[in-house]
């Protein structure tokens, strides 16, 4: 990894055993609070590699004050590889994660020479694009990459949240939920979705993850599926599908964090939403004040490749958000499910709507890296996405 020194400002590649204790000063600088007293850190304090360490190709670089040693920022990096929704094309594409800064540094420019440092490494690994995602209301987050880093607004996205309640939500007598063998959903999901742009390529190691918990469909009693339950890999039951039908995979989060009152871990990417939306999401959990109850940890989960097809798909993606409602009511310290989806996604009309329902609204940029040889269509210009199968490992 190349080295970049600027300004009396070194930008370099994380060492654990070196970098570990001052990383986590810096998360506890970005800490976030509420009205009500509430201080949440990052899940990075106990694992700075979480958002990225299930991608083969990913880097962490820090911010480090020359003479003093101190550092005083953080990014972090990953490459994937993603469909162009034609034909058998393949595009790398650059993330970049969790950029922090400590308050005290802020507004002299380490932020961008750090998303600089990340893009040059995305490039050298081949990147045609570089991505990211940022609140909608973050002034300064927002003229960081579109004012001075050239990133395109590409499409609002939304977060849904539902606490989990003591009442469990009854399912409906005519609808049937069926669970998918592993092979069947990276089927499934390549089948219908595949051509879609922006779809993982690796969507198997998604499926196959040890954090997924499994995928479901829902179709009504009075129709079949063909070949559902065949226990033959090469037996196709894309064919034959009911009428109306609804998929959706879950990821086991919990397992992964644990968000806790005053000072613990809180999750990955979850955190830079709260830091600008925390009233609208606190309320919805009904985390007790901290007088009332001392630290507690409770964590998610997250649901992901939401699809469904057909006149009726609505009341079987409704369906499919109980049963995952109730999946998690059975799970120790879970207090919540979470979603992502694009604004104008029609899935997210068919969302429960609820007292308990949070929603907060992010911005997906991108950035066009490389000038494609062969007339590819640039991805920048795209006006809408109605549909993105949002990577549950980034979250």
């Amino acid at each position: 990894m190349d080295v970049y020194i600027e300004n009396k400002v070194l930008i370099r590649e994380f060492n654990e055993e070196r970098d570990l204790v001052e990383v986590e000063r810096v998360e506890r600088n970005c800490e976030i609070e509420c009205r009500k007293g509430f201080s949440f850190l990052t899940n990075i304090m106990c694992d700075p590699l979480c958002r990225i360490r299930l991608y083969p190709t990913r880097i962490m670089l820090v911010a480090e004050l020359i003479g003093s040693g101190e550092l005083v920022g953080v990014v972090r990096g990953c490459m994937k590889c993603v469909g162009t929704g034609s034909g058998e094309t393949r595009v790398k594409i650059g993330c970049i994660l969790g950029l922090r800064v400590s308050s005290m540094h802020r507004h002299k420019g380490i932020g961008l020479k750090l998303v600089k440092s990340i893009e040059g490494w995305a490039i050298r690994n081949g990147a045609q694009y570089i991505c990211l995602a940022t609140e909608e209301n973050n002034v300064a987050s927002t003229n960081l990459f579109i004012l001075k880093c050239n990133y395109v607004k590409l499409s609002s996205l939304v977060i849904l949240v539902q606490s989990i309640e003591s009442r469990a939500k009854t399912p409906h007598r005519d609808v049937k939920i069926e669970k998918l063998s592993v092979d069947q959903a990276i089927s499934l999901y390549k089948d219908r979705l595949g051509g879609k742009v922006f779809f993982p390529i690796d969507i198997d190691t998604i499926l196959r993850e040890k954090l997924n918990l499994g995928t479901w469909v829902s179709f009504f009693k009075g129709e079949e599926w063909a070949n559902l339950h065949c226990t033959d890999k090469n037996e196709d039951f894309n064919i034959e599908t009911p009428s109306s039908w609804a998929i959706l995979s879950i990821w086991k989060t919990y397992e992964a964090y644990k968000l806790q009152i005053r000072g613990t871990p809180f999750i990955g990417r979850f955190d830079a939403k709260v830091r600008h939306t925390g009233a609208q999401i606190f309320p919805c959990l009904r985390i007790p004040s901290v007088c009332d109850q001392p630290s507690r940890p409770f964590g998610f989960l997250f649901l992901y490749g939401l699809h469904g097809e057909g006149e009726r798909m609505g009341v079987l993606m409704k369906h499919l958000w109980r049963f995952a409602y109730n999946l998690a009511g059975k799970v120790k310290d879970c207090r919540a499910i979470i979603t992502e989806l694009g604004a104008c996604d029609p899935i997210r009309g068919h969302i429960p709507q609820g007292p308990s329902m949070s929603c907060i609204n992010d911005l997906w940029c991108l950035k066009r890296v490389h000038d494609s040889s062969n007339g590819d269509d640039d991805w920048t210009k795209i006006q809408t996405l109605t549909h993105l199968f949002v990577d549950p490992r980034e979250f």
